[in-house]
């Protein structure tokens, strides 16, 4: 498998902002990939380094080997992004908008597969509605739309999903893991955290424009998150002693503790039977992507 996205020590510097501090990481092709972090980690500088919209102080990026810098019109033409922020002209409609968007990348006769682009997205039914006649929701479909039209083999989403309903987000996802499935590499930006960890097979976070993780969904939730147990007792009774030590108080009377593996479970439940202590109610939760992201977050920052 090849390397889709390479980028290597890449610095950007806004005046006395750092934004990247000596970012480098590599993206294989077809993988599903993340990029989190908090506001200001450097995120959108990233990927704005990547697309060509901004030029790096220092570090190389590449898409499929072209370099982003030496080779723009090449490495661009091998990317799709959908940026964060809605912007559109307002003065065509839905359908001339992806087809001028076809003639950017000198794409003619593109009609099929506009028209596949807009039944996937649900935008059919608007494909003759002007743009600036559009929803806030329906403007980012658009968005998606627009970078998809030259069937690139790399496709970067900058929050494509935020202020969208939950039908049109399980629509583009779909579409999205088709087109994965199909080959092309997805880089995903996202808050919601839910979606980076059903869909990712690998994450990297930033903070303050450095790597501070890298690693599969998967390693990551087993390094920095875990199961936990949710125990409400009966009577309103006290957890023993070495049990509370570990325990966190939730609300409604419940008691939380972190278990490093399901082995965990027996010993607790065997703590409370020798205590005399019975159960009304108990539940297990699964691992957590942001139970994991605000653990390396704190990390980051020495707490």
């Amino acid at each position: 498998m090849g390397v889709a996205v390479s980028i290597q020590q890449v610095e950007k510097r806004y005046g006395a902002l750092q934004a990247l501090a000596g970012v480098s990481l590599e993206i294989a092709e077809g993988e599903f990939f993340g990029l989190l972090g908090p506001n200001g980690a450097g995120k959108t500088t990233l990927i704005s380094c990547l697309a060509g919209l901004a030029r790096p102080d220092a570090g190389m990026l590449t898409v499929l080997g072209r370099d982003v810098v030496a080779d723009y019109r090449a490495a661009r033409r091998l990317l799709g992004v959908v940026p964060q922020e809605l912007v559109f002209d307002p003065f065509f409609t839905v359908r001339e908008t992806l087809a001028i968007q076809s003639g950017y990348f000198g794409i003619r006769n593109n009609a099929a597969w506009i028209d596949e682009i807009l039944a996937n997205l649900d935008l059919a039914d608007k494909a003759d509605t002007n743009m600036r006649r559009l929803s806030g929701g329906m403007k980012r479909r658009v968005l998606v739309a627009q970078a998809l039209v030259h069937k690139p083999p790399v496709i970067v989403l900058d929050e494509p999903t935020a202020g969208v309903d939950v039908e049109l987000r399980q629509g583009l996802w779909q579409f999205i893991r088709r087109l994965n499935g199909e080959g092309h590499t997805i880089i995903l930006t996202t808050h919601y955290l839910e979606e980076a960890e059903a869909l990712c097979g690998r994450i990297a976070m930033l903070q303050k424009g450095r790597v501070v993780a890298l690693d599969s969904t998967a390693n990551l939730l087993r390094e920095f998150s875990g199961h936990a147990l949710n125990l409400r007792l009966a009577g309103g009774a006290a957890l023993p002693a070495a049990l509370a030590a570990r325990a966190t108080a939730q609300a409604d009377g419940l008691w939380q503790l972190q278990l490093p593996d399901f082995s965990s479970v027996e010993k607790v439940l065997a703590s409370l039977r020798e205590a005399g202590i019975d159960i009304d109610d108990m539940r297990l939760t699964p691992p957590d992507l942001e139970e994991a992201f605000v653990r390396v977050m704190q990390k980051g920052r020495g707490t």
